[in-house]
């Protein structure tokens, strides 16, 4: 017991967990009412799309690829749905499933084109995000709002909870999804084939494995991902905009690599960006309560953890190298 050493694989989602807790025990040693369960679960509430986002994103960056598009499929989701629901008069039982098959068949072909052509996933996601912003704009060019009597129930519906807190309907949807992604990443063919991918694509060709179909269909599960927090992120704005989520793309990275996934693909957990979007929406959290702050301190200090979490992947990286043997 006394030679016992934690696995390092274990070490970047221990430092995301304890930086959480430590940012979260800073707020409430500074501003009255910020430890409260209804707090925490505003956390949720508030960033209930980026983390459907970012759990997609996950298996990306675990294949060792990257998904540009996302911000803009969420955009798209949200203008299809306000101009489907809003102005052409359809039903939402069946608009929400169009625009899930539309988001996932959207990520399966850029997965196709990433793996048929041996283009760089930068290259072919930095077009989706091209194009499927320009959709938003040949759909409309101004805000389409809705009013359909399901979305505003959706929106306005609380799951209360013992102490008098709630959560929404959203956080429910969006822990689905992470519980979800833990059995498929831990539990499935997909999930080993992924890491596998991630880690070594060549020895993963090698041993057979399908290299080709499971990159589709992790770009696939992103696009499966960014349409349905596009789906919750209209029940939070209830309009479709062609600026939603500008930015998102980068915001869903930042906390998966903040939740301790390696950028070069291969390891990481779907938990660890689960704590990287809580600490995300702690900053903002703590900006709210100081009341004397920008909005834009937000992204200086995701920034900076991000130059924090990059160093310390590239440490814990060479390390393991160095003990690998020759």
């Amino acid at each position: 017991m006394a030679n016992w050493k934690p696995d390092r694989k274990y070490i970047p989602i221990f430092v995301t967990i304890c930086l959480f807790f430590l940012m979260f025990l800073a707020g409430s040693l500074r501003y009255n009412g910020f430890f409260s369960l209804q707090v925490f679960m505003n956390l949720l509430i508030d960033n209930a799309f980026l983390l459907i986002v970012a759990t997609g994103m996950t298996f990306v960056i675990l294949s060792g690829g990257i998904d540009l598009s996302v911000g803009s499929v969420v955009a798209l989701t949200t203008m299809l749905s306000a101009s489907l629901v809003t102005e052409a008069g359809w039903p939402p039982y069946v608009v929400i499933p169009l625009v899930l098959a539309c988001g996932t068949l959207f990520g399966w072909l850029m997965g196709a084109i990433i793996h048929h052509f041996d283009i760089q996933p930068f290259i072919v996601t930095l077009a989706g995000m091209f194009l499927a912003r320009g959709l938003c704009y040949v759909i409309s060019i101004d805000t389409i709002t809705i009013n359909d009597p399901f979305y505003t129930t959706m929106a306005l519906a609380k799951i209360r909870l013992p102490g008098g807190a709630f959560i929404s309907v959203s956080v429910v949807i969006a822990l689905a999804v992470v519980l979800l992604a833990v059995y498929l990443a831990h539990y499935t063919r997909f999930g080993r084939n992924t890491y596998a991918i991630g880690g070594n694509p060549t020895s993963a060709m090698l041993m057979g494995l399908p290299v080709g179909r499971t990159k589709m269909l992790v770009y696939a599960f992103s696009g499966f991902c960014s349409s349905l927090g596009g789906v919750v992120f209209t029940f939070y704005m209830l309009s479709g905009y062609g600026l939603h989520a500008v930015g998102l793309e980068l915001d869903a990275i930042a906390a998966v690599v903040i939740g301790g996934t390696l950028l070069t693909g291969g390891s990481g957990y779907v938990i660890g960006t689960l704590f990287g979007v809580l600490i995300h929406g702690v900053i903002q959290t703590i900006i709210t309560f100081e009341g004397t702050l920008s909005s834009w301190w937000t992204k200086m200090v995701i920034g900076m953890l991000l130059f924090l979490f990059i160093l310390l992947q590239r440490l814990f990286t060479a390390q393991t190298s160095r003990n690998q043997p020759m």
